[in-house]
């Protein structure tokens, strides 16, 4: 187990996965108020969209104006749809 976590993408994936089920989950934890289970679980899939992009896709090195898009990005489009929840 120590030498998975010492591995980056290992450790991402692992976050990756809890974050799932975390998701996964959320809907139970929510109860009668679907609405705020599926705010949580938009929230959470962003949150997975932006740790994707960072690691897997390399915008961690990527120049700032391209990384910094992509951030934008995710908060308004996150942002947006939140809004369109509510």
């Amino acid at each position: 187990m120590a030498s998975l976590v010492k591995n980056r993408f290992s450790l991402i994936w692992l976050i990756l996965v809890v974050a799932s089920l975390l998701s996964w989950e959320s809907m139970a934890i929510a109860g009668d108020d679907a609405r705020l289970g599926r705010m949580v679980i938009l929230v959470i899939a962003f949150l997975k969209v932006r740790l994707v992009g960072i690691e897997f896709m390399e915008l961690r090195h990527a120049p700032v104006l391209l990384r910094a898009g992509f951030e934008a990005w995710c908060i308004a489009v996150c942002a947006a749809l939140l809004v369109l929840f509510w």
